[in-house]
């Protein structure tokens, strides 16, 4: 399971011109779910989204995560972060997880994260979004299980 999460002041979401989802300041999670992950990975993907240390402290230095900051999670399946682009010029996503199974374990991310912490809003899954975002820093980080 891959997640590149965001610092952002702000992220929105939109399908067909409606926001469905929105936060302030926190972070924006763009999620990926590769052939072979399950709960177990969700779960610890979740551990280090929630307390991978981003945010800055008293001093400025990234000490603190999105919880100490007070910050939101917005969650959006992002199914191109499991590609294959290391050889050739068109991605292969070979490696991504069948859609059933994708949004399965997408649906479970988003409720588990929504059972820990608050608040968390989400994308629509195989949904064609628009994702607005103000990336703060820029402050951007590859997380993998």
């Amino acid at each position: 399971m891959k997640g590149l999460i965001q610092r952002v002041s702000h992220a929105r979401v939109d399908v067909n011109g409606e926001s469905v989802g929105s936060i302030d300041s926190g972070l924006l999670l763009l999620l990926g779910v590769e052939d072979g992950d399950d709960r177990e990975s969700a779960d610890k993907l979740l551990h280090k989204v929630l307390h991978y240390r981003i945010f800055g402290d008293e001093r400025g230095r990234m000490n603190l995560n999105v919880q100490q900051a007070g910050g939101g999670l917005l969650v959006v399946s992002q199914f191109t972060l499991v590609a294959e682009t290391a050889r050739g010029l068109r991605p292969s996503f070979s490696r991504g997880a069948t859609p059933q199974k994708a949004e399965e374990l997408y649906d479970y991310f988003v409720g588990r994260a929504r059972d820990q912490y608050a608040p968390v809003a989400s994308g629509v899954f195989a949904a064609d979004m628009q994702v607005s975002l103000l990336n703060d820093g820029p402050v951007t980080f590859l997380l993998e299980t």
